[in-house]
Formats: C-alpha cells, sequence, structure tokens
C-alpha cells in the first residue's frame, strides 16, 4: 500500500524496538513528526530545548537499553548543533540514528533557506557528518528509502551514529510500502585470538592471579551477567574503565575500583602482582590508563572486544562479548573443572585517593558525593557530567545494583548528563517494582550550557533528580590554572549564583532545594529522591578544592599558593 517516506521511517524504527524520536521541530523536519502524530506503533516524539541535548538522549537511551537511539532535527542550525553530540556517539560506539530534514531538492544551490547540499557554495551537510558517522547518506530517490534505511540502521548497531539527510520532497514523497527488513548485528570473531587469549588465561590462572578490566562494551552488548560469571571462575580481581562502572557490581567479590586518572590504588597494587591483566571491551584510553602503563608493562596483558588495544596486548576482535565470555567461561570451567556461580558480594571499602584539604567555603566532594551513594535505592540510574565533579563521582560513588552508570569519556562534552539521563529516563523509568529515579550529578559550568533541558524533565513528569555542584566556577579549569600556569589569574570564576532558587522560582511546581551546609544534604536528599516526578538540588561547593583525579595529584607539589 502507499506510504509516505516519513510514514515508513517510524514504522521502520518501532519495528527495532525504538519507542522514542528525540528531537527539536522546524520547518525542514515537521513532516516527521506529522508522521510521529499519525503513528499507531507506539512512537513518541520528544522535544527537546537544544539539538545536542536531543542528540544526547538519543544516546542516553540507547546506551541504557542496549538498542538504537533515534534524532531527528531540521536543516541549518539545526543540523549544525547535532554535530557534537553525534560525535560523543560516534567516538564512544553508540548506536544512533540521526534524521536531518535538508531543503527541498529542486531549490539545492539556488539560495535555498538552510541549502547545505554542497552546490553553488553551500555546506556540505553529507561530508560534514561522514567525518562522525559510521554511515551517511542524502536520500534522493524516495523508492530507495527502504534499503538505505536498512543499510543505515545495521551500520548504526556495529558501534555509531548513522545519518541519513532527507530533503523535505523526499520525505512528503509516496512510496509502496513494504514491511522493514530486520536489522543485523553484524557479529566478528576471531578464533584465532580467542585461541590464543584462552591458552594465555589457563597458563596464568595456574600460577598465579587474573586481575579483569572491563570497559563500556559490556554494557552495550548486554553481557553483564557473562562477564561477571568469568571473574567468578577466574577467581579475580575486577577493575572497571571509568565509563564502565555499571558493568560490573561494585560491592561483589574481587571489586577494586576505577582503572586510571579517577582510578584506585587498590587496582594498581593488585595488577603489579597479578600474572595476567585481561581487559575485556576496552581499547583502554590515556583516561582509563593514566597511572597503570608502570604497572601493565610488567604484566601480560591480553585483551579482548571490538577494538584493539592502545598498549601491546594479546588480543582477540569481538563484536559479542556475551557470546566470547560464555566461550571462555565454558572453556576454563572445563580445564580447572572451576566454579562458575558468582560469590557472595562483600562490602570491603576501596582506598580513597588522598586530595590536599580544601578550605574554601561549601562541601566537600567526597562528603557529597558518599551521602549521594548512601541515598540511592538499588535500581537507581546515575549520569554524572565531565569536570572535577565528574571526577568525584567516577571515583567516590559506588553504583546501585541493578542501576546504570554513564560518563561520556568519547569527547567529554559538558552538559551531556542533563540530555542523556533524560533519554534513559524515557526508556527505564517503568519496570516491574514501580518507578526507577535516574539522578543527574553535574557542575555549574554544565548547568548553564545545557541545563535548562530541566524543562524537558518537568515537561514529560520524569521521575529525574538533578543534582548540579555549584562552586561558581569552571572548577577543573580553575585548578589547571593553579597547576601549570602558577596560578597567576583565572579566566574560570564566575559571580556568585542562586541556583536552586532560580530553578524552584523558574519552576514552582518542582521540588528545588539548595544546600550550602554538610547537615542539610541528607534532607534534602530525601526530599528529591522521593519526589513521584523531576526534582532538583543545587550544592555548593569549593571551587579551589583539588579532585581525586591522578594527573593533578601527580602535580600539587608544584601548585603556587
Amino acid at each position: 500500500m502507499p506510504s509516505r517516506v516519513v510514514d515508513h521511517l517510524v514504522r521502520a524504527v518501532a519495528a527495532t524496538g525504538v519507542r522514542h524520536i528525540f528531537g527539536v521541530d522546524g520547518a525542514n523536519i515537521e513532516d516527521l513528526y506529522d508522521a510521529i502524530f499519525d503513528s499507531t506503533d507506539g512512537v513518541e516524539g520528544v522535544i527537546a530545548k537544544h539539538e545536542f541535548s536531543a542528540a544526547t538522549m538519543a544516546d542516553g537511551y540507547a546506551r541504557s537499553t542496549g538498542g538504537l537511539g533515534v534524532v531527528a532535527a531540521t536543516s541549518g542550525g539545526g543540523a549544525m548543533n547535532l554535530v557534537a553530540g553525534l560525535a560523543e556517539s560516534y567516538a564512544s560506539r553508540v548506536p544512533v540514528l540521526a534524521l536531518v530534514g535538508q531543503s527541498p531538492t529542486g531549490l539545492d544551490g539556488r539560495g535555498a533557506f538552510q541549502d547545505s547540499s554542497g552546490k553553488a557554495g553551500t555546506i556540505d551537510a553529507a561530508r560534514l557528518f561522514e567525518t562522525i558517522s559510521r554511515y551517511c547518506a542524502r536520500v534522493e530517490d524516495p523508492d530507495r528509502l527502504p534499503e538505505i534505511l536498512h543499510e543505515a540502521i545495521t551500520a548504526a548497531l556495529q558501534g555509531g551514529p548513522a545519518v541519513l539527510l532527507l530533503p523535505k520532497d523526499i520525505q512528503q514523497a509516496t512510496i509502496e510500502y513494504t514491511p522493514p527488513r530486520a536489522p543485523q548485528r553484524i557479529g566478528a570473531h576471531d578464533d584465532e585470538g580467542y585461541a590464543r587469549v584462552r591458552d594465555a588465561l589457563i597458563a596464568a590462572k595456574r600460577t598465579g592471579k587474573v586481575v579483569l578490566i572491563a570497559g563500556d562494551q559490556i554494557a552495550r552488548d548486554d553481557a553483564r551477567s557473562e562477564f561477571a560469571a568469568l571473574a567468578a571462575t577466574l577467581d579475580a580481581t575486577v577493575g572497571v574503565a571509568p565509563d564502565a562502572k555499571d558493568t560490573y557490581d561494585n560491592r561483589g567479590p574481587g571489586f577494586r575500583g576505577v582503572a586510571g586518572s579517577m582510578g584506585h590504588p587498590d587496582l594498581t597494587a593488585a595488577i603489579r602482582s597479578a600474572e595476567l591483566c585481561l581487559l575485556v571491551g576496552t581499547p583502554l584510553p590515556v583516561t582509563s590508563r593514566a597511572g597503570l602503563d608502570g604497572p601493565l608493562a610488567d604484566c601480560r596483558v591480553a585483551s579482548t572486544g571490538a577494538v584493539t588495544p592502545y598498549l601491546p596486548a594479546i588480543h582477540a576482535e569481538s563484536t559479542d562479548l556475551a557470546r566470547t565470555l560464555t566461550d571462555l567461561t565454558a572453556d576454563l570451567t572445563a580445564e580447572f573443572s572451576a566454579r562458575t556461580e558468582i560469590a557472595d558480594p562483600t562490602t570491603e571499602p576501596l582506598t580513597a585517593l588522598e586530595v590536599p584539604r580544601a578550605h574554601g567555603p561549601g562541601l566537600r566532594y567526597r562528603e557529597v558525593v558518599e551521602t549521594i551513594d548512601a541515598a540511592l535505592p538499588d535500581g537507581t540510574d546515575v549520569f554524572a557530567d565531565a569536570g572535577n565533579t565528574g571526577a568525584a563521582v567516577v571515583h567516590h560513588l559506588r553504583v546501585p545494583r541493578g542501576g546504570r552508570f554513564v560518563v561520556a569519556l568519547g569527547m567529554g562534552g559538558m552538559g551531556y548528563a542533563f540530555g542523556a539521563g533524560i533519554g534513559s529516563a524515557f526508556a527505564r523509568h517503568r519496570h516491574g517494582d514501580g518507578i526507577r529515579r535516574t539522578v543527574v550529578i553535574a557542575g555549574d559550568g554544565s548547568f548553564y550550557m545545557h541545563g535548562m533541558e530541566v524543562h524537558t524533565a518537568v515537561e514529560y513528569d520524569l521521575p529525574i533528580t538533578f543534582v548540579v555542584f555549584n562552586n561558581n566556577a569552571h572548577a577543573m579549569c580553575v585548578t589547571r590554572e593553579q597547576i601549570y600556569y602558577r596560578n597567576r589569574y583565572s579566566f574560570n570564576r564566575f559571580r556568585d549564583t542562586s541556583i536552586g532558587e532560580g530553578i524552584a522560582a523558574m519552576f514552582p511546581s518542582m521540588p528545588a532545594h539548595a544546600v550550602r551546609r554538610p547537615e542539610e544534604l541528607a534532607g534534602a536528599l530525601d526530599r528529591c529522591f522521593t519526589a513521584s516526578g523531576p526534582s532538583f538540588l543545587s550544592i555548593d561547593c569549593d571551587p579551589d578544592e583539588i579532585p581525586p583525579f591522578v594527573p593533578f595529584l601527580s602535580e600539587t607539589p608544584r601548585r603556587i599558593p
């Protein structure tokens, strides 16, 4: 039967399990929203306040569901605003489909408003998006749309964005509707590499201790239980990359914390005494490797995952870690008759990095994060933003059991967590035991960039709490000025603001609180976490406090007071 191109698009993404399309409306994408309104496939259109946040909503949605996220934007500035968000998805291999409106094809190169066809000296959107996507196509023949869409979704599901540029007349065109083909994840399994990794694990277990470092691909491949089973079989010590804290029970057996620049000394000590370190689903970039180059150089390293590690290792490519880890567990069990049950959890405390004592106003990072930690119910999802706040959360927070934890380290874009947390909340807030809460933790600098997405949470009455550490500064930049530039100046301190009171005035129906003293924190958190819908909390902090961040702590003796 005949169907508009936009109707086919909505039906096809619905067939993949997508239930929300995030975006900002505009003239050259409005036909898609018309199709969403007419859809009977259970797809809801969500309007964000900015296209960057719409892209991060799709990113957070994809990370939390393990499936596809979809973002829509109009032409011109709307399309350009997607770039930073899609770049994060590209760097972090998150499957996102971007549907980007364009001016009608008949006006290409003829002075159309927001023309980005690349003709007559205009911006070439295809060339731009090709650099930050796994697949990019400008649809110029409506009859080819089903084939191109299938290719785009298949490419995205391999890890990263796919972008379709959709001229307005193409969106409105009528095609013969055919049911969309189911997209397939193309698996890669390296038999020779797998055998080398397996043999290295067997040899290491016979003679010593194995350390596992989990990466975020475990979450993308929905391989958490398989990873836990392998850890139990090896009786391994477990660490996690900073963006993979939810891949292993943070109170589970053998857990020794986070690797890298926000990491724990316990994990470094474990690697020093290990026979082998196995990287699972992480190439171990600098943020996950800082402080570990020496210990890893003295330890045999093996790896399995979609990306080859940045340091020498025995590597087995795998785009399906659930399968690879299941096979490893079975082979090791057969070799050693090892137990495969997961041991009882432990609450053994981790050794925190020592930071210089802070003397300024407000609460301290550690006391705030540990108080939040104690208040979070099981199943809570946590999205941390960039900067000193993010470093403190990565280091001190233990992820609630059954919850998700996301920090964007691909591009490290400030403000990411506001949109991503909202996108995740749409997907995850309802579950069998009731309502699941999402908590976004960010600094005031991030809030000033994209914090007005709070309005979107209010608009849709989502159970999400925004916690803003307010130190009236881009505090990580302040710290860098002090350590690396002799504290001669600061471009990064702000005039004092009352964020909590401001939000309370803007959104009188939403619980909003400001905390300035330690004794106020627990009560304010309780009121925020027990709210039925969105809530907001600002916490005054010291802009001069050094966060638990290894590169800073190794340089603090040089700091000039």
